[in-house]
């Protein structure tokens, strides 16, 4: 099933807590949506995708428990973003000192918050112009470092503020730069 998006700015407008109810009561599926307010509904990921995201999440989560810098989430945690959309990476990550600035009941629902490092892997049926967009949007809210993994294409798209897009064709491993000193992602396991 690809994604499907629907606009409901002329029939309901949904509160942040009325999205977040929408959200747990139909758990099986993934929403997201954009600042006007247009709701995403995805279809959980495949097997295959679903493995290699753990993959991603473990590797990070491994540095993270040795660095001890940040906080890790998986693809199930959302987040509301500053331009007002709620999003939920395949991978994220945030420094400790900016989840320890919001309150337990910001942290109990989507936070109000960007991550400071999120990756997107594509699955078959993403588009990536769509993913594309999602990963500027978390550019331009404040994720100082993104990494789009398009497996049937081989490429990694990276993301820095203030910078171009940087892509790569077949990389080996990605360095999690100054954001995660010392973080390298080996990408054989991915591809």
């Amino acid at each position: 099933m690809n994604a499907l998006t629907i606009s409901l700015d002329s029939v309901i407008d949904l509160t942040d807590e009325q999205f977040f109810q929408l959200c747990r009561q139909n758990s099986d599926l993934r929403f997201e949506r954009n600042a006007q307010g247009d709701m995403t509904i995805m279809a959980p990921a495949g097997s295959e995708t679903s493995s290699r995201n753990s993959d991603l999440n473990a590797d990070l989560v491994f540095w993270n428990r040795r660095t001890k810098l940040g906080i890790v989430f998986d693809s199930s945690g959302g987040f509301k973003l500053p331009s007002g959309c709620d999003r939920s990476p395949d991978v994220s990550w945030i420094l400790k000192e900016r989840w320890e600035s919001l309150t337990s009941e910001q942290r109990a629902k989507f936070a109000p918050i960007c991550p400071d490092f999120v990756i997107e892997l594509m699955s078959p049926s993403d588009s990536l112009k769509v993913t594309q967009a999602k990963m500027q949007e978390y550019q331009d809210n404040g994720a100082r470092l993104g990494w789009l993994i398009n497996r049937q294409d081989r490429e990694v798209e990276i993301y820095r503020i203030g910078k171009p897009v940087e892509v790569l064709k077949s990389p080996d491993f990605l360095s999690g730069e100054d954001v995660l000193p010392e973080f390298i992602l080996n990408l054989e396991e991915i591809w």
